[in-house]
């Protein structure tokens, strides 16, 4: 009863919020005033501290994933907050919480949520990407299911860095950590040093590999170096494949493709050793549209494997917070900038031309 009255106390004070709304592909957000943020029974309503700008984000915005609609929609996937409303059903939530929000957002129920694989789940949806689940570009959004897909902030823990935790770096973890083989000594060869390819140098330094980071911009390659990385190789002027050869002498045991487009994805999987492993987390653009020749023959004459990454699972997280507890990890040293919420279709317009460095993150709203 309590909490029902606080809520409506609560609700009563606020009557919109300000969000950055998709009216048309590739064109600015508009800033406008929105309907509040009501929670479900389940759920809960969150004032957003901070949110990432992903390059997902991009993809939405560009018009990449024409399933993402153009009528008033909100993107923003990474976000970090401050609890202000709570459902009747919710659990483990309560107002005045600092939760961080995995991006896929899971039922709980099914097979996949019950086995522990929930950013796989079969009814599940991704934040700022579906219609029926706005995004975080926004002073508040919901979250359905919380007490199943929200995260407690641990101690110490800031929202900026829960943010910059986001897609780009939980993804990366869960990559390395949980789908390959990443052993001590293991040469690990990273193409695109944007906040993807940079998580992932930060998490392989960690887990003991020898990364060798791959850019055309020569910032990018200095950021990898202070985050991790063995050695750098500029995309500009060499070839790519065989530079790694020559660095890893043969070929590396791991390779990522942190951007997604055609060149990068097979200078990936060239230049790994025999047995290698590819690892597959940025996404395409309009120009491959998702399909990317690979050389089928040479995969299965050398044995090898390639390797599709969505997301973490919330219950994975805690592994997570215990490196970066530990001095293991530092996600915040990858954020290179704090904008506003009216910034990011300039931050999202730069993407276009690769014209970023690090992750920027939102954090006036």
């Amino acid at each position: 009863m309590f909490r029902a009255i606080l809520n409506t106390i609560l609700i009563e004070s606020w009557t919109m919020r300000t969000a950055a709304v998709l009216t048309e592909y590739d064109t600015p957000l508009d800033l406008r005033d929105v309907e509040e943020a009501t929670p479900s029974p389940t759920g809960i309503a969150v004032e957003t501290d901070a949110c990432g700008i992903c390059r997902s984000d991009w993809h939405a915005w560009k018009g990449h994933w024409p399933s993402v609609p153009t009528d008033g929609h909100i993107l923003g996937h990474e976000p970090a907050g401050t609890v202000i409303a709570v459902g009747d059903e919710v659990e483990n939530y309560s107002i005045g919480d600092q939760v961080g929000i995995p991006f896929n957002i899971a039922c709980g129920c099914c097979d996949n949520c019950w086995s522990g694989k929930s950013h796989l789940c079969t009814d599940g949806l991704s934040l700022g990407f579906a219609r029926d689940l706005p995004g975080a570009f926004a002073s508040e959004f919901t979250i359905p299911k919380a007490d199943f897909n929200a995260v407690h902030l641990p101690d110490g823990m800031s929202s900026v860095e829960m943010a910059g935790l986001g897609c780009r770096f939980a993804t990366a973890f869960h990559g390395l950590a949980h789908k390959v083989n990443v052993c001590a000594g293991d040469w690990l060869a990273v193409h695109g040093c944007g906040g993807i390819g940079l998580s992932v140098v930060n998490i392989g330094a960690a887990l003991g590999a020898n990364v060798v980071a791959v850019d055309l911009n020569e910032d990018a390659l200095a950021l990898a170096k202070e985050v991790g990385a063995t050695a750098t190789v500029n995309a500009g002027d060499q070839d790519v494949s065989k530079a790694i050869r020559d660095i890893t002498n043969g070929g590396a045991d791991i390779s990522v493709d942190a951007l997604g487009i055609a060149e990068t994805c097979r200078n990936s999987i060239d230049c790994l050793a025999e047995q290698g492993q590819h690892v597959q987390i940025g996404m395409t653009t309009d120009e491959e549209a998702g399909e990317i020749g690979l050389p089928v023959d040479k995969m299965v004459n050398t044995e090898l494997e390639f390797v599709g990454v969505k997301g973490m699972p919330p219950n994975r997280y805690p592994e997570l917070f215990r490196m970066i507890a530990g001095g293991k990890l530092s996600p915040v040293d990858l954020v290179t900038d704090e904008v506003r919420l009216s910034d990011v279709s300039d931050q999202l317009r730069s993407m276009d031309d690769y014209d970023t460095l690090g992750m920027e993150v939102v954090t006036e709203f």
